[in-house]
């Protein structure tokens, strides 16, 4: 009997022990601290601007395409003077973000306690799988409470309402919010799941990766991936569902859409009922402004 055989350059170790070296090399040549501010700035530039040129490049590049995949119509996508708006806030959010985690880091060089491991060893794979699921979980819990507080009446004007300005929302505007948002919403969910495992960096880098190429996917306004933008797209459209991110939170406090559809059959209500009739008001003074 023939059993197979995994060709040499595709051994485990053949993959990993050139990334071993590489990484051996890297914390050689710098301190911890470089190496987290550095490695962590470098992860958004390719996984936030990468995903944002590709999705918003298609209406020029390839119109015919874009129009077919677009989830909403061409007369509520953003005009260009909104993109530019979006994107200088979006620097400035990335900056304010930037200089906050270069104090963090400073603080942490002072106690000597870093918020990851940032060491030569790379982390065991099954760390690494065990760490990603946790903090995919505990980010849904922190994403879907802080959005939904956001929409509180008495929060909502003040802060949340900047993001919500693109009802048909593009990748670029994942990021478009107010400070104090990308901070408790954006920032927070990602970094504090993986800091309370004291994960190794690298496993930070690669959650953080993923939650960047998810969000500017949610907000790309296309079909793609099986429709992983559509249940954020109805988000900006209709408000008051979806708050989350994976959807299990959604379905347990029946903010999904289609048991909120099934509450507004059974009581005729307006889109707004389900979450609270103070909300409604909000949202209709939102749309009437």
């Amino acid at each position: 009997m023939s059993s197979f055989h995994t060709p040499p350059y595709m051994s485990p170790l053949a993959i990993t022990e050139p990334v071993g070296r590489a990484w051996a090399h890297t914390m050689e040549s710098y301190s911890p601290a470089t190496i987290e501010f550095a490695g962590t700035l470098i992860v958004q530039l390719i996984f936030f601007w990468g995903p944002c040129a590709i999705y918003m490049s298609l209406d020029a590049l390839f119109p015919k395409f874009s129009e077919r995949h677009k989830i909403q119509p061409a007369p509520k996508q953003p005009t260009r003077s909104e993109i530019l708006d979006c994107l200088s806030v979006v620097l400035k959010n990335q900056i304010i973000s930037t200089a906050l985690h270069g104090l963090l880091i400073y603080i942490s060089t002072l106690t000597g306690k870093g918020a990851f491991r940032v060491d030569a060893s790379l982390p065991p794979v099954h760390e690494i799988v065990r760490d990603l699921i946790f903090s995919l979980l505990l980010r849904e819990a922190l994403f879907y409470y802080s959005h939904r507080i956001l929409h509180h009446p008495r929060l909502y004007p003040k802060i949340h309402k900047i993001h919500h300005r693109f009802t048909a929302p593009v990748a670029l505007a994942a990021q478009y919010a107010h400070p104090i948002e990308q901070i408790v919403a954006n920032i927070l969910p990602i970094t504090i799941p993986p800091q309370l495992l004291n994960s190794h960096i690298l496993t930070f880098w690669i959650f953080m990766a993923y939650e960047l190429v998810e969000t500017t996917t949610v907000h790309s306004g296309y079909d793609f991936f099986l429709n992983a933008a559509k249940m954020h797209d109805l988000h900006h459209e209709k408000f008051l569902i979806y708050f989350g991110a994976i959807g299990v939170l959604d379905w347990f406090h029946g903010t999904d859409g289609s048991k909120m559809a099934a509450k507004r059959k059974a009581k005729g209500g307006s889109a707004a009922k389900g979450v609270s009739q103070e909300q409604a008001g909000a949202v209709k003074g939102e749309k009437s402004e």
